[in-house]
């Protein structure tokens, strides 16, 4: 073997061996001796437990990404609960934007409720309170058709929305009439729509426990989750990217939005129940911030910003998150999803979020954030 041929074997063996003897972040953390991560770990099959963290590669004024997952599987569902408001709100405002005088401080009125609807007002709940009713409002205004054909358009996906997440036929396909009010003072009326019926869903993982509650009676049989909403991690996640940094997306793969109007959904995803009006007795810093702050009541450093979007629900917990460090320079994106239902009955509202799930979400935004630096 020549003397060259020895340098360049020798140089690619150092390389491998020096890429596989380095962790990346998120195996460092996901091997922590925290005892709140160490446990769902050991368990993480028990707890359906996915994990994506990104790095952000910032280069000369361009954006680029590096993902570090753990047990991502889009075929492995799980229930994505009120993580579905982040595109229900964003294509509010996409939608918004194709109708002439119209702004996200226009009204609007739904068939069978009198009162006014302001669309900065309901976006502005969906993410500082994740209101179920909000949501529905945003909701009656998109429809499930236009939402699920412009997520595909993005190249979000897999994805399907098929209910609502409150009002009384959370499935009916039949979405309201809806007046809007424009800022010129005309007004646009559009019709009651049905949408497309949808088919059940064809995944792993749809049918979870041993017995589910209808109402006060317990039935003994497995829940099943083939008609309910789906938004697997990943493309939860890549929303995200594509709201925080469009200019690292190709135009089509972007939110038709102007720039004020993602400066609004963005300030909306951060910004804190008590500056939004509500009682932060009630509503503390972290009531809809899991990551991080998850396990405490206390205030949130005015250094640290979290856009978000948080899902709780059947024993789900599921955050995706961008989280920024104004005063450390620190930035990251994360998100993870986990299943704590240990009598393996669903609706009864006995479910370890406070015991497991929320101390596992604020240890690892933690962690993260530690090793990020």
């Amino acid at each position: 073997m020549s003397l060259f041929k020895k340098y360049i074997f020798f140089f690619i063996a150092f390389m491998l061996f020096s890429c596989s003897s380095k962790k990346n972040v998120l195996d460092k953390v996901l091997a922590s001796d925290n005892e709140k991560i160490k446990e769902v770990v050991k368990n993480s099959k028990q707890y359906e437990l996915q994990i994506i963290y990104t790095q952000i590669i910032r280069n000369k004024g361009t954006v680029a990404f590096k993902d570090y997952t753990y047990h991502l599987d889009a075929s492995n569902y799980y229930y994505p609960a009120s993580t579905i408001k982040l595109p229900i709100a964003i294509l509010a405002v996409e939608k918004l934007n194709t109708i002439a005088n119209t702004s996200v401080n226009s009204t609007f009125t739904i068939d069978g409720n009198p009162d006014k609807l302001k669309f900065a007002d309901e976006i502005k709940k969906v993410f500082a309170v994740s209101d179920n009713v909000a949501s529905s409002n945003l909701f009656e205004f998109t429809g499930f058709d236009y939402i699920n054909q412009k997520m595909k358009e993005k190249g979000l996906e897999p994805f399907k929305i098929s209910h609502r997440l409150s009002g009384a036929e959370p499935a009916n396909q039949l979405v309201k009439a809806v007046t809007l009010y424009k800022d010129d003072g005309s007004v646009e009326v559009f019709p009651a729509k049905l949408n497309e019926k949808s088919a059940p869903l064809v995944l792993n993982n749809l049918v979870k426990g041993t017995g589910f509650m209808k109402g006060d009676v317990l039935v003994s049989e497995p829940f099943d989750f083939s008609k309910k909403n789906y938004y697997p991690l990943e493309t939860l996640h890549n929303t995200l990217k594509r709201i925080v940094f469009p200019e690292a997306f190709k135009e089509n793969e972007r939110f038709k939005i102007s720039e004020k109007d993602r400066e609004f959904i963005l300030f909306s995803m951060q910004n804190l129940p008590r500056n939004a009006g509500y009682d932060p007795k009630e509503y503390y810093d972290s009531y809809c911030k899991f990551f991080m702050f998850g396990d405490s009541k206390d205030p949130i450093p005015n250094n640290i910003k979290i856009y978000n979007k948080i899902g709780e629900a059947y024993g789900t917990m599921t955050e995706t998150a961008y989280i920024v460090d104004t005063e450390n320079k620190i930035e990251f994106m994360v998100s993870a999803t986990m299943l704590v239902n240990k009598d393996g009955i669903f609706n009864d509202n006995v479910y370890e979020y406070d015991s497991v799930s929320l101390p596992f979400f604020a240890a690892l935004g933690r962690e993260l954030y530690a090793k990020s630096k």
